[in-house]
């Protein structure tokens, strides 16, 4: 089979590859006909996740048919259409119980891409299936549901629940790339007062609009402290929501918040940033991290599926499987190309 493979910090290549295949019995192989592209997928690039080793087959997000499952899969049938979520959980170690499956201690959590060969590639071998992949709603596309395997659990989970974002917040959410958008997303549906969405292109802050924000600020020329204190009284934002991972990002979204607010950072981050307690401490604030769980997914898959959620609208290209080098470059130079989230289907 074809796949794209890591060969080291800046280097990858579309190349062929020993075929995915059943290695423990709760295991399925799905047949890769919808991927797309991560944020972090750039970081494994850039060298900020060493612990993705060379040889490794990319990417976490996939949908499509189940072509071959193990002897212990019992939810899952060859043939099925399926989301394979990001998030690899064995079901059974506490922190899966507790549904924290992104820390999984029995052999999941984030894997896919990672510790094992990924989805970007023309077939995967998906672990523990019967927790990890789910049933896609009739009548809805595969790029609608591609968008629940990471980014749309991302943004709500790590961002909009963390963060406690309540009806009549003002939420400001520093960075308006594809997650930045999943977080405005999730935030709509607690009906905040503001969104904020600040970031340094334009095209991004004119999407944000069409996602929910309705305050925007290109921060290399507006001051968004100054405004997000006009529009609170002077006391700063219910929540700010950290979307790119970059020191100065989260720098920015605490010096945003009100006493008492959250901060929920979302970004990966490959630098130190700095945490300045000499300003936070006596202020009550909250600060959270996360790995998405994906507890929520079949909360979203319902929303998606009933229509009250377009998880359609994240893309903005597409192209096929064998163009993966064309489809991260236009993904890499979203400030100029525009791009939020890319698809690559197996049928072009």
């Amino acid at each position: 089979m074809k796949a794209l493979v890591y060969q080291g910090p800046g280097n990858k290549a579309w190349e062929e590859v020993p075929d995915a295949v059943i290695i423990d019995d709760t295991d399925v192989v799905v047949r890769v006909e919808a991927t797309t592209i991560c944020g972090t997928d750039l970081h494994i690039l850039k060298g900020d996740l060493p612990q993705v080793t060379d040889g490794r087959i990319l990417g976490h997000e996939a949908v499509r048919t189940v072509t071959a499952i193990g002897q212990g899969v019992r939810r899952v049938a060859v043939g099925d259409r399926v989301l394979v979520s990001c998030i690899t959980s064995c079901g059974t170690c506490r922190f899966c119980r507790d549904g924290h499956a992104g820390q999984c201690l029995g052999g999941g959590g984030w894997i896919l891409g990672h510790l094992i060969d990924g989805t970007q590639a023309e077939f995967v071998r998906v672990p523990f299936a019967d927790l990890s992949t789910y049933p896609v709603p009739a009548g809805v596309s595969d790029e609608a549901v591609l968008m629940l395997s990471d980014i749309l659990p991302t943004g709500y989970e790590v961002g909009v629940l963390n963060g406690t974002v309540r009806p009549g917040d003002v939420v400001a959410v520093v960075g308006a790339g594809p997650i930045g958008l999943a977080a405005i997303t999730g935030a709509k549906l607690f009906s905040p007062a503001h969104i904020i969405a600040i970031d340094l292109a334009d095209s991004r802050l004119t999407a944000a609009k069409t996602f929910g924000a309705d305050v925007t600020v290109n921060n290399s020329r507006e001051d968004a402290l100054e405004i997000v204190r006009s529009l609170t009284g002077g006391l700063g934002a219910d929540v700010a929501i950290e979307a790119v991972g970059v020191p100065p990002t989260f720098e920015l979204a605490a010096s945003l918040i009100r006493p008492g607010g959250h901060i929920a950072n979302i970004g990966v981050h490959g630098a130190p940033a700095t945490l300045h307690l000499e300003d936070l401490w006596n202020r009550n604030i909250t600060i959270t991290t996360g790995l998405v769980d994906a507890y929520s997914t079949p909360t979203l898959l319902s929303l998606v599926g009933s229509g009250q959620l377009d998880a359609a609208k994240m893309v903005t290209h597409h192209f096929d499987l064998s163009d993966f080098e064309r489809a991260y470059e236009v993904f890499a130079n979203a400030a100029d190309t525009g791009a939020l989230k890319v698809v690559l289907t197996a049928a072009g």
